[in-house]
Protein backbone atom coordinates (compact mmCIF):
# COMPACT_ATOMS: atom_id res chain seq x y z
CA UNK A 1 0.00 0.00 0.00
CA UNK A 2 2.88 2.38 0.79
CA UNK A 3 4.23 1.98 -2.74
CA UNK A 4 0.83 2.75 -4.26
CA UNK A 5 0.39 5.79 -2.01
CA UNK A 6 3.82 7.15 -2.97
CA UNK A 7 3.00 6.70 -6.64
CA UNK A 8 -0.45 8.27 -6.30
CA UNK A 9 0.77 11.39 -4.48
CA UNK A 10 3.60 12.16 -6.91
CA UNK A 11 2.62 15.56 -8.29
CA UNK A 12 4.68 15.38 -11.48
CA UNK A 13 3.21 11.96 -12.31
CA UNK A 14 -0.30 13.30 -11.70
CA UNK A 15 0.24 16.16 -14.14
CA UNK A 16 1.87 13.86 -16.68
CA UNK A 17 -1.01 11.36 -16.52
CA UNK A 18 -3.58 14.12 -17.11
CA UNK A 19 -1.64 15.50 -20.09
CA UNK A 20 -1.17 11.99 -21.49
CA UNK A 21 -4.88 11.21 -21.20
CA UNK A 22 -5.73 14.44 -23.03
CA UNK A 23 -3.29 13.54 -25.82
CA UNK A 24 -5.09 10.21 -26.31
CA UNK A 25 -8.11 12.10 -27.67
CA UNK A 26 -5.98 13.27 -30.62
CA UNK A 27 -3.96 10.13 -31.47
CA UNK A 28 -3.02 6.65 -30.33
CA UNK A 29 0.51 5.84 -29.14
CA UNK A 30 2.74 3.65 -31.27
CA UNK A 31 4.62 0.87 -29.50
CA UNK A 32 7.81 1.68 -31.44
CA UNK A 33 7.83 5.18 -29.91
CA UNK A 34 8.16 3.82 -26.36
CA UNK A 35 11.87 3.65 -25.59
CA UNK A 36 12.10 0.43 -23.59
CA UNK A 37 15.88 0.64 -23.42
CA UNK A 38 15.56 3.87 -21.42
CA UNK A 39 12.85 2.39 -19.19
CA UNK A 40 14.93 -0.73 -18.42
CA UNK A 41 17.98 1.44 -17.72
CA UNK A 42 16.02 3.71 -15.38
CA UNK A 43 14.63 0.71 -13.49
CA UNK A 44 18.16 -0.64 -13.04
CA UNK A 45 19.44 2.78 -11.96
CA UNK A 46 16.63 3.35 -9.44
CA UNK A 47 17.13 -0.12 -7.93
CA UNK A 48 20.90 0.30 -7.59
CA UNK A 49 20.39 3.70 -5.97
CA UNK A 50 18.05 2.22 -3.37
CA UNK A 51 20.54 -0.55 -2.58
CA UNK A 52 23.26 2.03 -1.94
CA UNK A 53 20.79 4.03 0.17
CA UNK A 54 19.91 0.91 2.19
CA UNK A 55 23.62 0.28 2.78
CA UNK A 56 24.05 3.88 4.12
CA UNK A 57 27.03 4.54 1.84
CA UNK A 58 26.48 8.28 1.55
CA UNK A 59 25.78 8.69 5.28
CA UNK A 60 29.10 7.08 6.21
CA UNK A 61 31.04 9.17 3.69
CA UNK A 62 29.43 12.38 4.91
CA UNK A 63 30.12 11.74 8.58
CA UNK A 64 33.70 10.61 8.00
CA UNK A 65 34.53 13.64 5.88
CA UNK A 66 32.79 16.23 8.06
CA UNK A 67 34.44 14.91 11.21
CA UNK A 68 37.61 16.72 10.08
CA UNK A 69 35.90 20.06 9.32
CA UNK A 70 37.20 23.01 11.33
CA UNK A 71 35.28 25.94 9.84
CA UNK A 72 31.95 26.77 8.21
CA UNK A 73 33.54 27.36 4.81
CA UNK A 74 35.44 24.08 4.91
CA UNK A 75 32.33 22.19 5.99
CA UNK A 76 30.37 23.76 3.13
CA UNK A 77 33.13 22.87 0.67
CA UNK A 78 33.17 19.26 1.90
CA UNK A 79 29.41 18.86 1.56
CA UNK A 80 29.37 20.58 -1.85
CA UNK A 81 32.17 18.43 -3.29
CA UNK A 82 30.61 15.30 -1.77
CA UNK A 83 27.33 16.33 -3.39
CA UNK A 84 29.02 16.66 -6.79
CA UNK A 85 30.79 13.30 -6.55
CA UNK A 86 27.86 11.34 -5.11
CA UNK A 87 25.42 12.74 -7.71
CA UNK A 88 27.65 11.29 -10.42
CA UNK A 89 26.77 7.82 -9.17
CA UNK A 90 23.62 8.12 -7.04
CA UNK A 91 21.75 10.84 -9.03
CA UNK A 92 21.03 14.37 -7.86
CA UNK A 93 17.68 13.46 -6.25
CA UNK A 94 19.08 10.90 -3.81
CA UNK A 95 22.07 13.14 -3.11
CA UNK A 96 20.02 16.15 -1.99
CA UNK A 97 17.54 14.01 -0.06
CA UNK A 98 20.45 12.54 1.92
CA UNK A 99 22.94 15.37 2.29
CA UNK A 100 20.69 18.37 2.91
CA UNK A 101 18.86 16.96 5.97
CA UNK A 102 22.23 15.71 7.22
CA UNK A 103 23.86 19.13 6.83
CA UNK A 104 20.91 20.92 8.43
CA UNK A 105 21.04 18.55 11.41
CA UNK A 106 24.71 19.49 11.93
CA UNK A 107 23.95 23.18 11.30
CA UNK A 108 21.22 23.27 13.97
CA UNK A 109 23.46 21.51 16.46
CA UNK A 110 26.28 24.05 16.07
CA UNK A 111 24.34 27.15 14.96
CA UNK A 112 25.87 27.20 11.47
CA UNK A 113 24.68 29.08 8.35
CA UNK A 114 21.98 27.23 6.42
CA UNK A 115 20.86 29.14 3.34
CA UNK A 116 24.04 29.45 1.27
CA UNK A 117 25.48 25.99 2.11
CA UNK A 118 22.19 24.24 1.25
CA UNK A 119 21.98 26.18 -2.02
CA UNK A 120 25.53 25.11 -2.93
CA UNK A 121 24.83 21.47 -2.04
CA UNK A 122 21.83 21.58 -4.37
CA UNK A 123 23.85 23.17 -7.17
CA UNK A 124 26.60 20.61 -6.63
CA UNK A 125 24.10 17.79 -7.08
CA UNK A 126 23.04 19.15 -10.49
CA UNK A 127 26.67 19.60 -11.51
CA UNK A 128 27.67 16.04 -10.62
CA UNK A 129 24.57 14.46 -12.12
CA UNK A 130 25.26 16.09 -15.49
CA UNK A 131 28.67 14.42 -15.72
CA UNK A 132 27.57 10.78 -16.04
CA UNK A 133 25.05 9.06 -18.32
CA UNK A 134 23.07 7.83 -15.31
CA UNK A 135 23.39 10.87 -13.03
CA UNK A 136 20.36 12.41 -14.71
CA UNK A 137 17.62 10.15 -16.12
CA UNK A 138 17.38 12.27 -19.26
CA UNK A 139 21.08 11.61 -19.95
CA UNK A 140 20.18 7.93 -20.34
CA UNK A 141 17.60 8.96 -22.91
CA UNK A 142 20.11 11.10 -24.84
CA UNK A 143 22.71 8.31 -24.88
CA UNK A 144 20.19 5.82 -26.21
CA UNK A 145 18.33 8.16 -28.56
CA UNK A 146 21.50 9.22 -30.39
CA UNK A 147 23.61 6.10 -29.78
CA UNK A 148 26.29 8.19 -28.04
CA UNK A 149 29.59 6.45 -27.29
CA UNK A 150 31.23 6.78 -23.83
CA UNK A 151 34.10 8.80 -25.31
CA UNK A 152 31.78 11.26 -27.02
CA UNK A 153 29.53 11.60 -23.97
CA UNK A 154 32.37 12.46 -21.62
CA UNK A 155 33.85 14.85 -24.17
CA UNK A 156 30.58 16.78 -23.76
CA UNK A 157 30.18 16.43 -20.01
CA UNK A 158 33.78 17.00 -18.83
CA UNK A 159 34.03 20.67 -19.95
CA UNK A 160 30.61 21.34 -18.42
CA UNK A 161 31.76 19.75 -15.16
CA UNK A 162 34.99 21.78 -15.01
CA UNK A 163 33.31 25.12 -15.70
CA UNK A 164 30.50 24.38 -13.22
CA UNK A 165 33.07 23.40 -10.58
CA UNK A 166 34.83 26.75 -10.92
CA UNK A 167 31.52 28.61 -10.55
CA UNK A 168 30.39 26.75 -7.44
CA UNK A 169 33.85 26.94 -5.80
CA UNK A 170 33.79 30.72 -6.30
CA UNK A 171 30.37 30.84 -4.62
CA UNK A 172 31.79 28.94 -1.62
CA UNK A 173 33.98 31.95 -0.79
CA UNK A 174 30.79 33.89 0.04
CA UNK A 175 30.28 31.60 3.06
CA UNK A 176 31.47 33.32 6.23
CA UNK A 177 34.48 31.44 7.55
CA UNK A 178 33.91 30.81 11.27
CA UNK A 179 35.47 28.09 13.44
CA UNK A 180 33.17 25.24 14.51
CA UNK A 181 33.48 22.44 17.05
CA UNK A 182 34.51 19.01 15.82
CA UNK A 183 31.54 17.22 14.29
CA UNK A 184 31.06 13.93 16.14
CA UNK A 185 31.37 10.74 14.07
CA UNK A 186 28.23 8.61 14.03
CA UNK A 187 28.58 4.83 14.30
CA UNK A 188 27.21 3.74 10.92
CA UNK A 189 28.59 0.55 9.39
CA UNK A 190 28.54 -0.82 5.87
CA UNK A 191 28.23 -4.51 5.00
CA UNK A 192 31.23 -5.18 2.77
CA UNK A 193 29.93 -8.11 0.68
CA UNK A 194 26.66 -6.46 -0.43
CA UNK A 195 28.64 -3.29 -1.13
CA UNK A 196 31.09 -5.10 -3.43
CA UNK A 197 28.24 -6.88 -5.24
CA UNK A 198 26.37 -3.58 -5.73
CA UNK A 199 29.46 -1.91 -7.19
CA UNK A 200 29.86 -4.86 -9.58
CA UNK A 201 26.23 -4.54 -10.69
CA UNK A 202 26.73 -0.79 -11.14
CA UNK A 203 29.61 -1.46 -13.52
CA UNK A 204 27.45 -3.99 -15.38
CA UNK A 205 24.73 -1.32 -15.58
CA UNK A 206 27.22 0.95 -17.39
CA UNK A 207 27.43 -1.64 -20.20
CA UNK A 208 23.65 -1.67 -20.47
CA UNK A 209 23.40 2.10 -20.82
CA UNK A 210 25.82 2.07 -23.76
CA UNK A 211 24.17 -0.92 -25.47
CA UNK A 212 27.11 -3.26 -24.87
CA UNK A 213 24.62 -5.68 -23.29
CA UNK A 214 20.80 -5.59 -23.55
CA UNK A 215 19.46 -3.00 -21.09
CA UNK A 216 16.96 -5.41 -19.54
CA UNK A 217 19.77 -7.72 -18.31
CA UNK A 218 21.30 -5.23 -15.78
CA UNK A 219 17.74 -4.35 -14.70
CA UNK A 220 16.97 -8.00 -13.90
CA UNK A 221 20.32 -8.47 -12.13
CA UNK A 222 19.80 -5.30 -10.03
CA UNK A 223 16.30 -6.40 -8.96
CA UNK A 224 17.56 -9.89 -8.04
CA UNK A 225 20.41 -8.39 -5.98
CA UNK A 226 17.97 -6.09 -4.14
CA UNK A 227 15.69 -9.05 -3.35
CA UNK A 228 18.65 -11.05 -2.05
CA UNK A 229 19.95 -8.24 0.19
CA UNK A 230 16.52 -7.23 1.49
CA UNK A 231 13.22 -7.51 -0.43
CA UNK A 232 11.98 -4.32 1.25
CA UNK A 233 14.45 -2.34 -0.88
CA UNK A 234 12.12 -2.76 -3.85
CA UNK A 235 9.36 -1.00 -1.90
CA UNK A 236 11.39 2.21 -1.95
CA UNK A 237 12.18 2.28 -5.67
CA UNK A 238 10.83 5.44 -7.34
CA UNK A 239 8.22 3.72 -9.52
CA UNK A 240 6.54 7.11 -10.03
CA UNK A 241 9.54 8.27 -12.06
CA UNK A 242 9.41 5.10 -14.16
CA UNK A 243 5.69 5.62 -14.83
CA UNK A 244 6.31 9.30 -15.56
CA UNK A 245 8.82 8.40 -18.27
CA UNK A 246 6.36 5.90 -19.72
CA UNK A 247 3.68 8.60 -19.86
CA UNK A 248 6.16 10.99 -21.50
CA UNK A 249 6.82 8.48 -24.28
CA UNK A 250 3.08 7.91 -24.81
CA UNK A 251 2.35 11.65 -24.83
CA UNK A 252 5.17 12.42 -27.24
CA UNK A 253 4.13 9.53 -29.50
CA UNK A 254 0.66 11.09 -29.66
CA UNK A 255 1.70 14.67 -30.38
CA UNK A 256 4.12 13.50 -33.08
CA UNK A 257 1.04 12.47 -35.03
CA UNK A 258 -0.55 15.95 -34.87
CA UNK A 259 0.68 17.97 -37.89
CA UNK A 260 0.13 21.39 -36.28
CA UNK A 261 2.22 20.49 -33.20
CA UNK A 262 4.95 18.90 -35.30
CA UNK A 263 5.19 22.03 -37.48
CA UNK A 264 5.22 24.35 -34.46
CA UNK A 265 7.97 22.47 -32.62
CA UNK A 266 10.03 21.90 -35.77
CA UNK A 267 10.21 25.65 -36.33
CA UNK A 268 12.22 26.03 -33.10
CA UNK A 269 14.68 23.25 -34.07
CA UNK A 270 16.41 24.84 -37.07
CA UNK A 271 19.95 24.95 -35.59
CA UNK A 272 22.12 23.72 -32.73
CA UNK A 273 21.77 27.05 -30.93
CA UNK A 274 17.98 27.08 -31.27
CA UNK A 275 17.79 23.55 -29.82
CA UNK A 276 20.14 24.61 -27.03
CA UNK A 277 18.08 27.67 -26.07
CA UNK A 278 14.72 25.93 -26.49
CA UNK A 279 15.87 23.17 -24.15
CA UNK A 280 17.06 25.64 -21.51
CA UNK A 281 13.95 27.84 -21.65
CA UNK A 282 11.45 24.97 -21.69
CA UNK A 283 13.24 23.35 -18.73
CA UNK A 284 12.48 26.42 -16.64
CA UNK A 285 8.74 25.73 -17.05
CA UNK A 286 8.31 21.97 -17.49
CA UNK A 287 11.59 20.64 -15.97
CA UNK A 288 14.53 19.25 -17.91
CA UNK A 289 13.42 15.59 -18.07
CA UNK A 290 10.19 16.06 -20.08
CA UNK A 291 11.83 18.87 -22.04
CA UNK A 292 14.62 16.53 -23.16
CA UNK A 293 12.29 13.75 -24.24
CA UNK A 294 10.01 16.15 -26.09
CA UNK A 295 12.76 18.01 -27.95
CA UNK A 296 14.73 14.82 -28.56
CA UNK A 297 11.99 13.57 -30.85
CA UNK A 298 12.38 16.55 -33.17
CA UNK A 299 16.13 17.11 -33.48
CA UNK A 300 19.37 15.34 -34.30
CA UNK A 301 21.53 17.92 -32.49
CA UNK A 302 22.56 15.63 -29.66
CA UNK A 303 25.24 17.77 -28.01
CA UNK A 304 23.05 20.87 -28.07
CA UNK A 305 20.24 18.94 -26.40
CA UNK A 306 22.62 17.46 -23.81
CA UNK A 307 24.05 20.86 -22.90
CA UNK A 308 20.67 22.60 -22.91
CA UNK A 309 18.94 20.01 -20.76
CA UNK A 310 21.69 19.85 -18.15
CA UNK A 311 22.28 23.60 -18.02
CA UNK A 312 18.48 24.02 -17.92
CA UNK A 313 18.51 22.14 -14.62
CA UNK A 314 19.81 25.37 -13.09
CA UNK A 315 17.59 28.41 -12.67
CA UNK A 316 14.01 27.98 -11.50
CA UNK A 317 12.79 25.53 -8.88
CA UNK A 318 11.07 23.68 -11.71
CA UNK A 319 14.30 23.41 -13.74
CA UNK A 320 15.02 19.97 -12.30
CA UNK A 321 13.37 17.66 -9.81
CA UNK A 322 16.43 18.04 -7.59
CA UNK A 323 15.76 21.79 -7.24
CA UNK A 324 12.26 21.09 -5.96
CA UNK A 325 13.62 18.49 -3.54
CA UNK A 326 16.20 20.99 -2.26
CA UNK A 327 13.46 23.48 -1.44
CA UNK A 328 11.25 20.78 0.09
CA UNK A 329 14.11 19.50 2.27
CA UNK A 330 14.90 23.04 3.44
CA UNK A 331 11.25 23.74 4.30
CA UNK A 332 11.09 20.52 6.33
CA UNK A 333 14.47 20.77 8.08
CA UNK A 334 15.62 24.40 7.97
CA UNK A 335 15.22 26.83 10.87
CA UNK A 336 15.59 30.19 9.10
CA UNK A 337 13.42 32.18 6.68
CA UNK A 338 12.12 30.04 3.83
CA UNK A 339 11.44 33.18 1.79
CA UNK A 340 15.03 34.35 2.16
CA UNK A 341 16.25 30.90 1.17
CA UNK A 342 14.08 30.98 -1.95
CA UNK A 343 15.54 34.31 -3.07
CA UNK A 344 19.18 33.42 -2.37
CA UNK A 345 18.70 30.04 -4.04
CA UNK A 346 17.06 31.66 -7.08
CA UNK A 347 19.71 34.38 -7.46
CA UNK A 348 22.62 31.92 -7.37
CA UNK A 349 20.85 29.38 -9.56
CA UNK A 350 20.03 31.96 -12.23
CA UNK A 351 23.56 33.39 -12.00
CA UNK A 352 24.90 29.90 -12.71
CA UNK A 353 22.33 29.44 -15.48
CA UNK A 354 23.32 32.68 -17.24
CA UNK A 355 27.07 31.98 -17.03
CA UNK A 356 26.70 28.39 -18.26
CA UNK A 357 24.30 29.43 -21.04
CA UNK A 358 26.84 31.94 -22.38
CA UNK A 359 29.67 29.40 -22.21
CA UNK A 360 27.50 26.63 -23.70
CA UNK A 361 26.50 28.90 -26.57
CA UNK A 362 30.15 29.72 -27.21
CA UNK A 363 31.13 26.03 -27.14
CA UNK A 364 28.53 25.18 -29.77
CA UNK A 365 29.75 28.11 -31.90
CA UNK A 366 33.33 26.87 -31.71
CA UNK A 367 32.27 23.31 -32.54
CA UNK A 368 30.38 24.65 -35.56
CA UNK A 369 33.47 26.59 -36.75
CA UNK A 370 35.61 23.44 -36.37
CA UNK A 371 33.22 21.59 -38.66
Amino acid sequence: MTVIKNIAKDRILQITVVITIISLFFARPRIEDINFHTLYSILAMLTIIQIFSYLHVLDVLAYKLTASARSTRRLTAIFTILSIVSAMFLTNDITVLTLIPLYLTIAKRHNLPEILPVTLIGMGANIGAAFTPWGNPHNIFVVNRYNVSPLKFFSWSLPLLLVSLIIVLLFIFFVKDKPIPTVPLEDIRISVRPMVLTIAVSIFFFFGVFNIVPAYVPAIVAVILALIINPSIMLHVDYALLLTFTCFFIFISDIQQIPFIVTLISKTMFSEHSVFLTSIISSQFISNVPSTILIGRFTNYAEALFLGSNIGGFGSLVGSMANMLVFKSFVENGTVSKRKFFWVFSVLEFAGLIILTILGWDRLRLCYLDI
